[in-house]
């Protein structure tokens, strides 16, 4: 049961200012690499302010980031990447008590065809109590949760023995420069919830994800004689059937995290592009696509498979064991991550959100693409993903979310920041 310091917090949540501020930022474009991600950083930083929490927010330095040798990549051109961490003011230990980041990324995937949207995807529409448009579940919904809990902790005047660091980063879609350049400013705490959408459970481990790409060689010819020439596109087609069967092989004996999903390690071509001309034989086929990274998995091992695999492949080919195809790891680099073993923080998310919600406690899974996560972990700050939504409707035109369960989110996260630093 809470305890009647918690429940006036709980009995704080103001939820008609839920859904005022989810329309606010849903209507904010903030694309990856636009401006509006810049400008909802500002937006943010200013909601902070409001909300009595000491705020830094800087303008990252874009050529020493990329410069870093452990540069997470990126995919997206960008001029600017702005950084926003809150913190609560000290609390009743000073800066003796532990620190809780609740973080979230403020950009959204493009719409995409607009054609496919019920309208403006970035006009959000309400019917009843779910909300359309695109950024609504990835991640703009919790962004609102952590928001609206801060806000109902500071309207009960609870008076907390540690910090709460808002982390709100830009460029988590095409990488995590944004959560990157937060943990290289020197911005960390004692543990992280990240507010992704998982759809009632908790996330406690992130499998990842990495970009390759494979250029085919072949010889040009005119159509005519496309004897005389070798199709890039032909030469393409055993390296294709070898990945298939890559894939199948990483897909054995998977953790009992990731057993729910029929391929939680997906490999996957995703753009072909070949030939200049329609009556020439094309000379080269460029291939990329994304390599699933097992829990646990170290990325260079991960390269190293795939690289095996289209050597392997090209030797068994007449062409391409004389012109080898090549592997290049452009774009964003998704290492694995986990909360670690044991740590309460698990048990801590999964009672609040029992005792708000009034039912059990939400079952513990891992999910089958990277995020934020793994940039935590791997700096020793334990995280794990809790927060509304449903990440199988994200980046698609049915992107939505239940603002009941926004309201659910937040509340439970009154619970965790009052029982780990409260």
């Amino acid at each position: 049961m809470p305890s009647d310091e918690e429940a006036a917090a709980l009995a704080a949540i103001d939820e008609a200012a839920v859904g005022r501020t989810l329309l606010e930022l849903i209507a904010i474009p903030s694309v990856t690499g636009s401006s509006a991600e810049s400008e909802i950083q500002h937006h943010l930083a200013r909601r902070l302010e409001h909300l009595g929490l000491d705020v830094d927010l800087w303008s990252m330095d874009l050529p020493a980031l990329l410069a870093d040798p452990d540069f997470p990549g990126t995919e997206a051109p960008r001029d600017e990447a702005w950084g926003l961490v809150g913190r609560t003011t000290g609390g009743a230990d000073g800066d003796a008590g532990p620190t809780l980041i609740l973080q979230g990324h403020v950009d959204v995937v493009p719409p995409g065809d607009r054609a496919a949207w019920d309208g403006d995807p970035f006009v959000p529409r309400v019917s009843g109590d779910v909300v359309h448009g695109r950024g609504t579940c990835d991640m703009k919904a919790g962004l609102v949760a952590h928001l609206a809990a801060l806000a109902a902790i500071r309207a009960a005047g609870v008076r907390l023995r540690g910090r709460v660091a808002v982390h709100f980063v830009v460029g988590e879609e095409d990488g995590g420069i944004g959560a990157f350049g937060t943990l290289r400013r020197g911005h960390r705490g004692d543990a992280c919830v990240i507010t992704e959408p998982t759809d009632g459970t908790v996330v406690t481990a992130n499998a990842g994800a990495l970009t390759f790409r494979l250029a085919v060689p072949g010889r040009a010819a005119h159509a005519s004689s496309r004897d005389a020439g070798v199709s890039a596109i032909d030469a393409y087609l055993p390296l294709h059937r070898a990945l298939a069967r890559l894939e199948a092989a990483r897909n054995q004996d998977v953790s009992p995290l990731m057993a729910e999903y029929p391929i939680p390690y997906a490999l996957s071509v995703g753009t072909l592009r070949a030939g200049d001309w329609a009556s020439s034989v094309p000379d080269l086929l460029v291939a990329e696509g994304r390599l699933g990274v097992r829990l646990g998995e170290d990325v260079a091992q991960a390269r190293a498979e795939l690289e095996r695999c289209v050597a392997e492949a090209c030797a068994g080919d007449v062409w391409l064991r004389e012109h080898p195809a090549t592997v290049t790891w452009p774009g964003g680099q998704f290492a694995s991550g986990r909360l670690t073993e044991g740590h309460p923080l698990r048990e801590v998310v999964r009672d609040a959100c029992a005792e708000v919600g009034g039912g059990s406690r939400p079952r513990e899974r891992g999910a089958p693409y990277g995020s934020d996560l793994r940039l935590y972990a791997a700096a020793g700050i334990p995280t794990l993903q809790f927060g509304p939504g449903d990440v199988r409707v994200a980046h698609s035109a049915r992107e939505h979310v239940s603002l009941r369960e926004v309201v659910g989110v937040a509340r439970a996260l009154v619970l965790t920041v009052l029982r780990t630093v409260g």
